[in-house]
């Protein structure tokens, strides 16, 4: 980790703060992007000297770019691109509009595209570095109807992060694409669900967001073009899913 260029968008709250907080620790330089300036630099102020925050709505594409700008003139490079920023939803599929399946689109997928396309050039002009987009478990067991268009970006997000591994695997093997799938985090991320929500905080059994961010940390010291659970138990919950007979059941809990 010392001194890796570390980009992690929806870096104000959350799986993200976490994250450059870890790796701002462990000798990294992470640049955060996120839209809330004051939170963004509060958590840059905790991880490190070297932080760079960058105010930046990463659903704009030259937002995302300008990300890009600003590591590469302070740093001279970037290692790892992380694709946090997301956002949930409490709709029910026959309540949605089409605001709300674009909303969930622009937010969950289209931002880590405009990430992918971003750094992919300087990624291979060097012929190394690291792309992470962090997706759900949703994203292959969408076992919430009320989370219904996000779990829907959250597997498209899945579809074109495996299309770029396969993409990339031959001509440039010093790349690495990951997947992280996380399952509840303790986070205000179901506060912040468009339509409101339950507090994500008090779901029985969520994972903490430094416990997340761990699990990231770890990816990114020990590289890997990987769909990575951050509980050994969800693996085995998506494998029973797509095994039940009954596709869409309720997966079996370890």
């Amino acid at each position: 980790m010392e001194n890796k260029i570390v980009v992690i968008t929806g870096a104000s709250a959350g799986i993200g703060a976490a994250l450059s907080e870890l790796i701002g620790r462990k000798g990294g330089r992470p640049v955060l992007a996120a839209r809330r300036e004051p939170e963004l630099r509060q958590v840059a102020a905790r991880s490190g000297a070297e932080a760079l925050p960058v105010v930046a709505d990463v659903t704009r594409r030259e937002d995302v770019q300008r990300v890009l700008d600003a590591a590469l003139a302070r740093f001279g490079q970037v290692d790892v691109w992380v694709n946090n920023a997301g956002r949930g939803i409490t709709r029910l599929v026959s309540e949605l509009t089409d605001e709300d399946l674009d909303e969930m689109m622009r937010v969950n997928v289209k931002s880590a595209l405009y990430g992918m396309q971003a750094v992919l050039p300087h990624f291979q002009s060097r012929g190394s570095g690291h792309l992470i987009n962090v997706s759900s478990m949703l994203g292959r067991v969408p076992s919430v109807p009320l989370r219904s268009a996000y779990n829907a970006a959250k597997h498209a997000l899945n579809a074109l992060t495996a299309n770029l591994r396969m993409e990339l695997r031959e001509r440039h093997p010093g790349l690495h694409v990951s997947t992280v799938m996380p399952g509840p985090v303790a986070t205000d991320f179901g506060l912040n669900a468009l339509g409101g929500g339950p507090d994500s905080r008090r779901i029985p059994f969520a994972q903490t967001a430094e416990e997340v961010a761990a699990v990231i940390a770890e990816l990114i010291q020990h590289p890997r073009a990987a769909d990575v659970y951050t509980r050994p138990e969800f693996h085995q919950q998506v494998l029973g899913y797509y095994a039940s007979e009954e596709l869409g059941a309720p997966p079996r809990r370890s």
